[in-house]
């Protein structure tokens, strides 16, 4: 081992660890050793400095970045004022030009806000107060009672839709205008297609429920590592804060972008001859302006999201390796220096990628839609997209959490994920396809209760008649917005646990025994059922 190890890589060999190898080969928690892993160096969170990253992509991006705020600037510099006030310009004959005409000041008078936009704005302030607690307090639960949360959400993944269906369908019957709108027949029909979807939901559920009780424990796991690190949960959305401050200036250089011009006359014709019209012409370089001030901020919010990533990722890694009974110190400042620091190449290249992969599947979602977009040959050349689109998906997936634990660049990163994945015989895709829809339905289940207790609230101290349901609605988006993001973190906690444990299965280490003992049920394959009473759990 001695040779062996001088030619392992710094980058990937965590020196300083203490850690034993703890697993015998015959532990079913270790893949079998031949001398083909001889090539493949111990992965573990790199603690030391990092090298800078893809390169290319960060120049890139701050090229972009200051092209579009010096040319924002260039934009506000040469306004011309005129814009506003382009309808008041006339064509002149005597000069052959648009002049200014004189009129009158109009007073305008504001009328008074309506109850409706009072009771939404309250509405919406409140729900946005209460996310924040009802969030943490999801996380509580989530860590200290996971299965009965789950299995207490899970009939009312039924019960709320079919709920909700007789609801409307009863509240239509009754309502004379809704009647006459919407014939019997038609309600019918909507009706039975509800709870037709609403079957389809309760087979899912039925279908997996085998996963259910794995999937808990997961879940269980990751609301404690969250917990461990809560730093995370106000840092993400400062982060985010950030991005809209830098988005401010931009949007503001749009704006002053569309006044750069002139008014100039335009011929037109009409039935008592040609006449002429004054309009407001841009100049020709707004629009390639634009494109590049939506292509940095499409960037930029990629870019954004897959930083928060590479947080999560960093902190909960350090958390996961750190040794039992200690908790690591700095972690979320490393993993932030680290992020926007030497790794902020991969994070932009991530971004890139991502962010082409939404505008790719956006086009290809708008062709749908036209009428023209028919054919045999449309129709194959719409399934390799979403197939190359799904690919592009499923290798960005660990990718960058890989990049955050190790500091490798984006390409390696992803090369090294899979062959980790594939090496262990580890499933990449079985964490994603059950955690995420059972965090998902207990959000939905929870917001549409709070929309319920809204439209109570409502009724009783307001005068609001049918315009307290689309209150209500409102705050459930807005309540099911947040916390969806709560799950996008969680998730990402769960992604990171998933690679970290992989890292230990490589290595034939234990670093978190809680997480081996519920990670080693998962299955090999989408298709493998695990079985919770005759795997042995890994014992130290």
């Amino acid at each position: 081992m001695g040779s062996g190890e001088e030619s392992k890589p710094s980058i990937l060999y965590d020196a300083s660890s203490s850690t034993q190898p703890l697993l015998s080969s015959a532990d079913p928690a270790v893949p079998p050793q031949d001398a083909d892993d001889d090539q493949y160096p111990p992965i573990s969170y790199q603690h030391g400095p990092r090298p800078l990253r893809d390169l290319p992509a960060l120049v890139l991006f701050l090229l972009l970045s200051l092209a579009t705020i010096a040319l924002g600037l260039v934009a506000v510099a040469r306004r011309n004022p005129a814009a506003s006030r382009a309808s008041s310009f006339v064509f002149d004959p005597a000069s052959s030009s648009c002049v200014v005409r004189s009129s009158n000041t109009l007073s305008l008078s504001l009328s008074s806000s309506s109850p409706f936009l009072k009771d939404l704005i309250w509405t919406l302030v409140v729900t946005l107060l209460l996310s924040g607690p009802i969030a943490l307090s999801i996380l509580w639960l989530l860590r200290h009672y996971a299965k009965q949360v789950v299995y207490t959400a899970l009939p009312f993944f039924i019960l709320i839709p079919a709920f909700i269906n007789v609801y409307w369908f009863a509240a239509c019957t009754l309502n004379h205008g809704c009647r006459h709108s919407l014939p019997l027949a038609y309600r019918i029909l909507v009706l039975i297609f509800i709870f037709i979807l609403i079957s389809i939901i309760l087979w899912i559920i039925v279908a997996n429920w085998h996963r259910v009780e794995l999937t808990v424990r997961i879940v269980q796991i990751a609301a404690a590592a969250l917990a461990g690190n809560i730093s995370l949960v106000a840092v993400l959305p400062a982060l985010g804060l950030g991005l809209l401050v830098y988005f401010a200036p931009i949007v503001v250089f749009l704006v002053y972008s569309t006044w750069n011009g002139k008014v100039v006359p335009k011929e037109e014709e009409g039935a008592g001859g040609d006449y002429y019209l004054c309009v407001w012409k841009q100049d020709g370089w707004v629009p390639a302006y634009f494109a590049l001030a939506i292509i940095t901020m499409i960037w930029s919010v990629a870019t954004m999201v897959e930083a928060q990533v590479y947080v999560i990722s960093g902190t909960i890694a350090q958390w996961y390796f750190s040794k039992e009974g200690s908790r690591p110190s700095r972690s979320i400042r490393s993993s932030l220096r680290n992020a926007f620091g030497p790794s902020f190449g991969t994070v932009c290249f991530s971004g890139m990628v991502m962010g082409a992969i939404r505008i790719i599947r956006a086009i290809v979602d708008s062709a749908k839609q036209e009428d023209g977009a028919k054919g045999f040959v449309n129709l194959v050349l719409k399934c390799c997209a979403k197939f190359l689109l799904s690919a592009f998906d499923f290798v960005n997936k660990f990718t960058v959490n890989f990049a955050a634990i190790t500091g490798e660049g984006y390409c390696s990163a992803a090369k090294m994920t899979y062959e980790l994945l594939k090496r262990n015989l580890l499933s990449a895709v079985f964490v994603e396809t059950v955690s995420t829809r059972i965090l998902a339905g207990i959000i939905f289940v929870l917001s549409a209760l709070y929309a319920i207790a809204v439209c109570a609230i409502l009724k009783a101290v307001s005068a609001l008649g049918t315009e307290m349901y689309l209150v209500a609605a409102l705050a459930c988006l807005l309540l099911m917005v947040v916390l969806g993001y709560f799950v996008h973190v969680l998730d990402n906690v769960i992604d990171t646990i998933y690679v970290c444990y992989a890292m230990d299965r490589d290595k034939g280490e234990v670093c978190k025994q809680e997480v081996h003992e519920v990670y080693v049920l998962l299955p090999v394959s989408r298709n493998h059922r695990p079985s919770l009473n005759n795997r042995t759990p890994l014992v130290v």
